[in-house]
């Protein structure tokens, strides 16, 4: 069982015309914004796999992928993550308490 899932060519090419996915989603004064081409990160780890679904996919730079286990940029993928899903989304995922997080991350973050 290993965490490797390479994206799916079709969903690489959508995400390569969305403008979402040409900077860093963090943007803090660590980064320039500027992500590698592709520099995506599987945010979404379920039942032992990285998830290929759109909304969990995220756009980081080099320094922020170095550190994104770190606790504080781990809460901040995640709400970045929560926020651009919809309800059909965290269907598919039932096992996590989405209702519950969404509320603790848009309480703290925005």
């Amino acid at each position: 069982m290993g965490l490797t899932k390479p994206i799916p060519q079709k969903l690489k090419e959508e995400m390569a015309s969305d403008p979402f996915y040409a900077r860093c989603c963090i943007r803090d004064n660590n980064c320039n914004g500027r992500v590698n081409n592709p520099e995506w990160h599987h945010n979404l780890i379920y039942a032992g796999q990285r998830q290929n679904s759109k909304f969990c996919i995220l756009p980081i730079c080099s320094y922020h992928h170095s550190i994104e286990k770190r606790a504080d940029v781990k809460e901040k993928l995640d709400y970045i993550m929560i926020m651009r899903a919809t309800e059909k989304d965290f269907a598919r995922y039932p096992k996590k308490n989405w209702s519950q997080l969404r509320k603790y991350l848009v309480k703290k973050y925005g």
